[in-house]
């Protein structure tokens, strides 16, 4: 056996980032795939105990530039459970719908970046890409910001929905439930999707859960476990809300997962505009922010469109004495090896997409 290694990146535009990769074959097989991270190492977690608690959510955001909003709200919802701050129920539902519009933005960037890296869809690439600006547009509408959010406040937001918001929300997701239908018409006929995605990058359920993934790339194993049912935050118990769960492991599996993950989040956003009640859903001003309980600990969990998002803090008064991050990309970034081995060289971009990496998030 004459095994070779193949160095990819850390400069390369299918490793989604600053990803190294050292990968050893036989022949066209892949034998090994070592992760090199840290080259997007800002230390966050440190940077957060210099800080008072509401300055820390712009580093925050960062981390998954690609869902804010999820890493925002997961932050801010940890210094609420250590304030002991229960936000009122319109501010939940609106976190709620926030937080779902997020999930199809996200997915809607993964769906055209994981299909343009198989070669022949970048045409897909670029209508997702003007479908998730109509999701952008939202977000923009509600927060103020294109971008970078930072919209929670405790106790709610910063700011109320726009007068006309649940109007033009409603009219983006009838689109947008038009669009993913086609999306799957499209995509799935293709014999070159069917190639590289059925029965590739297989990861059976043992597995998946010893090596503890969590997210879309936990469900195609089928493992059923979403946080918003399993530990259910905010009105999600009130959405009669299922979690999306598939059982062949593979490529297609985490594809398909993602793809009706934006179809309840559409039928999810539209049954919170029906129930949310009146009232106001602002949350306190930054200044008057009362003392945290000195080291108090808690840890919160959220499920973001990569999985998990977990919070760990030791309170202190104005800052936090210790803040730790289990983000989900860099625990499904650690699944890589055991997936990839066996595989071609050739699917080896393709099973690196269904894995939904953000290295900022990876590396923090």
């Amino acid at each position: 056996m004459s095994l070779v290694k193949i160095n990819i990146g850390p400069v390369h535009p299918s490793t989604h980032g600053l990803l190294r990769l050292v990968v050893t074959l036989d022949g066209d097989t892949i034998v090994n795939v070592e992760p090199h991270v840290g080259f997007l190492h800002r230390g966050v977690e440190k940077l957060a105990e210099n800080r008072m608690y509401m300055q820390i959510p712009p580093f925050i955001e960062k981390c998954d530039y690609v869902a804010k909003m999820a890493m925002d709200e997961a932050y801010v919802a940890t210094v609420e459970a250590a304030m002991g701050i229960e936000p009122n129920e319109r501010a939940q539902y609106e976190r709620v719908i926030l937080l779902e519009l997020q999930r199809i933005a996200s997915h809607l960037l993964w769906l055209g970046a994981m299909l343009n890296d198989l070669g022949h869809f970048f045409s897909v690439f670029m209508w997702t890409f003007a479908d998730r600006d109509k999701v952008l547009k939202l977000l923009e509408e509600a927060t103020g910001q294109r971008m970078f959010y930072v919209n929670m406040r405790l106790g709610g937001l910063r700011q109320e929905f726009p007068k006309d918001f649940e109007y033009h929300a409603l009219d983006v997701l009838t689109y947008l439930e038009k669009r993913i239908n086609e999306y799957e018409s499209f995509i799935e006929n293709s014999s070159l999707f069917k190639e590289r995605m059925y029965k590739v990058g297989v990861l059976s359920r043992d597995d998946a859960i010893n090596l503890g993934v969590s997210g879309p790339v936990l469900r195609a194993s089928g493992v059923n476990f979403d946080v918003r049912k399993d530990k259910p935050y905010y009105v999600y118990k009130k959405l009669n809300f299922k979690p999306i769960v598939l059982y062949n492991g593979d490529n297609f599996s985490r594809y398909k997962v993602r793809i009706l993950e934006i179809k309840e989040s559409i039928r999810l956003i539209r049954e919170a505009f029906k129930q949310m009640p009146d009232g106001n859903a602002t949350g306190m001003p930054i200044k008057l922010i009362n003392p945290a309980p000195k080291n108090k600990v808690v840890r919160v969990s959220r499920e973001g469109p990569r999985g998990e998002i977990m919070f760990y803090l030791v309170a202190d008064e104005q800052r936090p004495y210790r803040l730790a991050m289990r983000t989900p990309a860099f625990i499904n970034l650690a699944a890589l090896n055991h997936i990839a081995r066996g595989n071609k060289f050739a699917n080896l971009f393709p099973i690196i997409g269904s894995l939904d990496l953000v290295m900022a998030d990876v590396d923090k």
